[in-house]
This record gives structure tokens, sequence and C-alpha cells, in this order.
């Protein structure tokens, strides 16, 4: 039996697409959500014939969050991937379900929106993406997968920002795909795959 995912966006969806693309029958995407309408992740969904649905952020922070985690429960899922979701979900919706979330840096170096940004500020010679678990923390999830990017002498932050993306795609398809097939174990904040 394949795992049942719910993917999240809140954009292009490149990570859906590198989900979409890798799934080999260890999982099944059952619904992609968005708090935004009209976006390119919901339509490549629509595209794929996986059921869409979209919660918008009203000014109820609070009652968004109850909606989310009622169109989430609505599915089943055994694993809900944030690719791309640039919402902060509450407690509650976190911990109801094992959570993946993509980050564009090595964390816990650089956690938040500008992470790129930040990393070539800080002048480092190497960064990354990780995978990690969602927690009520920003950033701060248990490490499930990591792999460095290099940073060159001419990056900015979109040339920089696209390579990290490319090994983000492949890097969180390979980490569900292994969640799928074995689930995981978490030893204090090290997460342990099959």
């Amino acid at each position: 039996m394949s795992a049942r995912l719910v993917v999240l966006v809140s954009g292009s969806g490149t990570n859906l697409q590198a989900l979409m693309d890798a799934a080999s029958g260890a999982y099944e995407i059952v619904a992609v959500g968005s708090d935004r309408p009209s976006i390119e992740g919901l339509a490549r969904a629509e595209k794929a014939g996986i059921p869409t649905f979209v919660v918008p952020l009203g000014e109820d922070r609070e009652a968004w969050n109850d909606e989310v985690l009622a169109a989430l429960r609505s599915y089943g899922p055994d694993l809900v991937v944030l690719a791309g979701f640039m919402k902060i979900l509450a407690p509650r919706v976190v911990e109801a379900y094992p959570m993946l979330n993509t980050h564009p840096a090595l964390l816990p170096a650089f956690p938040g929106a500008r992470a790129v940004r930040d990393a070539l500020a800080y002048g480092v010679k190497v960064t990354g993406c990780t995978v990690h678990l969602a927690t009520a923390d920003l950033d701060a999830g248990p490490v499930v997968a990591q792999e460095a990017v290099p940073v060159f002498e001419d990056d900015d932050e979109k040339s920089l920002h696209e390579r990290i993306k490319a090994t983000e795609r492949r890097l969180l398809a390979d980490t569900v795909e292994r969640f799928a097939r074995g689930g995981f174990r978490i030893e204090g904040r090290k997460v342990v795959l099959p």
C-alpha cells in the first residue's frame, strides 16, 4: 500500500512537480493545497488529475489554521509535504501529521525567508538545502536530509537560489520516497530513515 501525501504549495510548484515526476508507487499524492488561488502549483496538480483545495489566509489566523487542518484531515494523509508553502502553521496543525519542509540553506544556519540572501551577505563558500521535520518553531525541526551547494564568486541571489532549488527538488523527492517506503524514527534530534 502506498503512502498518502498531501502537498501544500504557495507558488510555481516545482517541488510538487519533482514529487509527481519521481513517484514510483511508494506514495500517492492524494491532494494539493494552497493558501493562494490561481497559482501554477495548483495548475500542475489539476493537470495531473490530483484534487486541489485552497484556504486563503484571512484576518482570523486561528480560523484559517482550523480550515487547513480540516482540509488535511479530509484526505487522511500519512505525510504532509510543505513544498514551497510560505505560511506559518499553528502548532496544532504541524503536530497533527508527520510534516516535511524544505529550506534553501543548511539548517540551523540561515533560517527564515531570506536564507539565500543571508548566506551571500555572510560570505559563506558553501550553502545548500535541508529537508526537515516541521515543528512549531520556524525552521527548527530535526534535520532529515541535507545537501551542500557551492557558492561561486560571481553568484547573485537568483543564480545561487536556482542551483539550490535544483538540488532541493531531487533531495525532497528522494527523502519522501524513503519515508514512504519505511517511515522514520526520531532519536533525540536525529531522524533515521530506512
